[in-house]
């Protein structure tokens, strides 16, 4: 702020604590709203591309005016020193609010996923349920029951964490195997990489696995159907697609991520790990 614009926002304060009129509280949340802005491009840098910063700042404003309210000039603490923990929390706070999966359950996910990274890492090959479950401290039945619970978690789409191997490794998606209505050389050559990528993680699934991927995304199959194919009940064929994907995942990935946000719903190519049939 200038020195203008400290004096103005002394007056307003002044005002401010003397009437608590709206409008005065008006001005001082247009005078801050850089600091919302500020915090939520701070708070955006750690989550999901598909997160529009304008709902950031929209969850951060309500924080702000909260700050407004219970501030005390007299106390001499710098408002926006007083501020900026209010709004990020407000904006957390929002977050959480609009997802609806328990954060234990989460947790648990992220376990899962990283005990698959770290075995195919350890063994160069698609871990069995008893090595995770040991990997996990937990028996086969309880490894079971954790991926039922997991198996209608929206977690990311893997076009998320797909990383291109190489001397440059860069992330690539899945949305790049879909083909482009204006194709050019370089997105032809993308597109067969990101294919090729793709291929090489799937045929290191299980036959099961491969097979429920197949029917599901490339032969339009629900869940109910795949079971009637298997002879299994739905509920085992979301878990087998469940852990299909966490094995791609942590093929592809770079790893485990630790959002604690709902990430993004969509599929490319109908390809997530939440699967409702």
């Amino acid at each position: 702020m200038t020195t203008d614009d400290q004096d103005a926002a002394s007056r307003l304060w002044a005002e401010y604590k003397r009437t608590r009129e709206r409008r005065v509280r008006d001005q001082l949340i247009v005078l801050y709203s850089a600091l919302v802005k500020y915090v939520a491009s701070r708070v955006a840098a750690g989550l999901p591309q598909h997160v529009d910063q304008a709902d950031l700042v929209s969850y951060g404003i309500i924080g702000l005016i909260d700050a407004i309210d219970r501030y005390d000039p007299a106390r001499q603490v710098k408002f926006e020193t007083y501020a900026i923990p209010r709004i990020r929390g407000a904006i957390i706070d929002e977050l959480r609010a609009i997802d609806w999966v328990p954060r234990s359950v989460r947790a648990k996910a992220r376990a899962v996923e990283q005990a698959y990274s770290n075995l195919e890492a350890s063994l160069l090959r698609t871990p069995t349920d008893e090595e995770v479950s040991e990997e996990l401290g937990i028996s086969p039945r309880e490894l079971e029951q954790v991926m039922r619970k997991i198996s209608f978690i929206g977690v990311a789409a893997l076009d998320e964490v797909m990383v291109a191997a190489g001397d440059r490794p860069e992330r690539s998606t899945l949305g790049d195997t879909i083909a482009d209505t204006e194709p050019s050389p370089v997105a032809a050559l993308e597109d067969k990489e990101s294919r090729e990528l793709l291929a090489r993680a799937v045929s290191g699934l299980a036959d099961r696995e491969r097979l429920v991927l197949s029917l599901y995304y490339y032969e339009g199959l629900t869940l109910a159907e795949i079971g009637e194919v298997l002879g299994v009940s739905e509920s085992r064929v979301c878990q087998i697609h469940t852990k299909a994907v966490l094995h791609l995942r942590s093929q592809l990935g770079e790893g485990p991520r630790d959002d604690g946000v709902m990430p993004s719903r969509r599929r490319s190519p109908r390809l997530s790990s939440s699967a409702t049939g």
